[in-house]
């Protein structure tokens, strides 16, 4: 079956995609994998009328909604995806099916440094977003990890939700003069030194261990991730990705989620790492409507050739 658009990835661009475009009366075939990024947390903020939701409650009500209009959502992995002549090959597990255009909003990864414990407290208290947290741990002790260039942003903005802020050098860089001003006026501590792992208690953080032995006591820790593209289904296409300043990767895509392909569109996380949900969300909106535009000339231009054709003495 020849679908007008395939979209692959079912998160929140994914689907507000497919419900702008089943709502224009395309075809449309949604295959996720069934594995959100924000599956960790337990509510997402800052999408109005949907603020303290689980992640996968606003999932099903999209899921909902984009059937309700029409379209198809599996749950699968693709396996590739390939041009042929205007048209896409889409390989899922099981089946193949064609798609005149081809969105992917597939997301991407959270690479955690190597720290024991990070990883089974990410989205709990181990965070990344301080808009999308920043609420829920107001004025109690936080720190900032720093491992990457952009450390010191973080640190100065967790300090609008909290006095008690913390910024553990670990294995970043030595901050400027600059730096080191803002913090004081700020009070913002400095602690130097490796962390090594960290300090849990009735299943709740309670602080980070120095490799020293010391140990600084904490309700959360904010970690900015390497953000790797899950960009692996484009490789087939061409589309190779872009490294991003502060480590990862992205597809790079114009302003509206046009690629450099013809045809391919992206949206949310894979293109635009920094994207809160309701941002993806937006994204999938554009993407859908400037995908739905391409598909309005290229239904002009066959209709009148046809009736060129049909008018033409044979």
């Amino acid at each position: 079956m020849t679908y007008d658009v395939v979209i692959i990835g079912g998160g929140a661009a994914g689907l507000n995609a497919a419900l702008m475009l089943t709502r224009a009366r395309r075809s449309v075939l949604v295959v996720d994998s069934g594995e959100p990024r924000n599956a960790p947390a337990a509510h997402l903020h800052g999408f109005l009328s949907r603020d303290g939701l689980p992640p996968r409650e606003l999932l099903e009500i999209g899921r909902d909604e984009v059937r309700g209009y029409g379209g198809e959502i599996v749950t699968a992995e693709v396996t590739s995806a390939i041009a042929d002549g205007d048209e896409f090959v889409v390989s899922l597990e099981n089946r193949t099916v064609r798609a005149r255009r081809l969105l992917v909003t597939t997301g991407l990864t959270d690479e955690l440094p190597d720290l024991d414990g990070l990883r089974d407290r990410w989205g709990r208290d181990v965070l990344h977003c301080p808009y999308c947290h920043g609420w829920e741990i107001r004025d109690q002790p936080v720190a900032v990890l720093a491992t990457t260039p952009n450390a010191m942003h973080v640190t100065t903005l967790v300090r609008q939700w909290t006095p008690h802020v913390t910024l553990l050098l670990h294995t970043g860089a030595e901050p400027t003069d600059e730096e080191w001003e803002q913090f004081a006026a700020r009070d913002i501590s400095v602690v130097d030194g490796e962390v090594a792992g960290l300090e849990v208690v009735a299943d709740e953080l309670a602080g980070v261990r120095l490799r020293t032995g010391e140990v600084i006591g904490l309700r959360a820790l904010f970690v900015t991730p390497k953000f790797v593209a899950r960009a692996g289904v484009l490789a087939g296409l061409g589309i190779t990705t872009t490294e991003h300043p502060w480590g990862g990767s992205y597809v790079a895509s114009d302003e509206t989620g046009r690629t450099s392909v013809p045809g391919v569109w992206v949206a949310g996380n894979v293109t635009d790492p920094s994207a809160q949900v309701i941002t993806a969300a937006a994204g999938g909106a554009k993407a859908a409507a400037m995908i739905n535009a391409d598909l309005v000339g290229e239904d002009t231009r066959n209709a009148v050739r046809d009736r060129r054709n049909s008018l033409t003495p044979h």
